[in-house]
């Protein structure tokens, strides 16, 4: 019986998964060795190298653009690698396994006293606000409501800043649950289709997405926003 020479893979053709590992190690060619061996270590050079250059924009007083542009570096490579880690995760690798009923409640009671204080706060800052443009531009209807859209336009850095530093926090507890705090988790929820070709890669990725370093770098950022920027704007509309 003779067979034809065009079935089946001849004998130098590679099996399909070696050849996409061979393809996957030849793309990482371009990673360097100690930042897959550390990549923790290399966020927290990376975050401290532009956080220094804040403090100095502070002192040498550059353009004004600059602050914004140092202050998203610092926090670039930790947050862009926990959004490719937790858009890669399903909902459902994070579900509670051993969470009991008085901590699922416990946690809610906790939820609606924060969100009540919340309220709380933003009533008495209304009637501390609608007080001092009263105070400040007498009864004309037209000068009130000027001032109050000025105010409502220097509110909004000031709300972004806190809802970031929400989602900030989120995604760090997330991330905690999911991989841990140490720097190459031996074992993770994280999908093990991610980066399945590219090993260093995906070993650079999950150590950069840490929840501490996330954190410092993603919440320092919003921190900074928060008292150097949207509060300076706040007070400069109401003087």
């Amino acid at each position: 019986m003779s067979v034809d020479e065009g079935e089946g893979p001849t004998p130098t053709e590679a099996p399909p998964g070696e050849a996409a590992a061979a393809a996957g190690q030849a793309s990482e060619a371009w990673l360097p060795g100690w930042l897959v061996r550390h990549p923790l270590y290399a966020g927290w050079v990376w975050t401290g190298f532009w956080a220094l250059l804040i403090v100095l924009d502070e002192f040498l007083d550059l353009a004004g653009w600059s602050w914004y542009l140092l202050v998203g570096m610092a926090a670039l490579p930790t947050l862009l690698s926990t959004l490719a880690v937790l858009h890669a995760t399903p909902r459902r690798h994070l579900k509670p396994q051993n969470e009991s009923v008085l901590g699922h409640f416990f946690v809610r009671f906790l939820a609606l006293v924060t969100a009540f204080l919340v309220w709380g706060v933003s009533v008495v800052m209304s009637a501390s606000i609608s007080t001092a443009v009263q105070a400040a531009v007498g009864n004309s209807e037209r000068e009130v409501t000027s001032l109050g859209f000025n105010l409502l336009v220097a509110a909004v850095p000031l709300v972004i800043s806190v809802l970031w530093m929400a989602f900030i926090v989120r995604c760090a507890w997330f991330l905690r649950r999911l991989r841990g705090w140490s720097q190459s988790p031996a074992s993770s929820r994280v999908p093990k289709k991610f980066l399945r070709t590219r090993p260093n890669l995906r070993r650079v990725v999950v150590g950069l997405a840490h929840p501490g370093l996330l954190l410092v770098a993603g919440l320092g950022m919003s921190i900074l926003a928060l008292f150097l920027n949207a509060v300076e704007l706040t007070f400069r509309v109401l003087t």
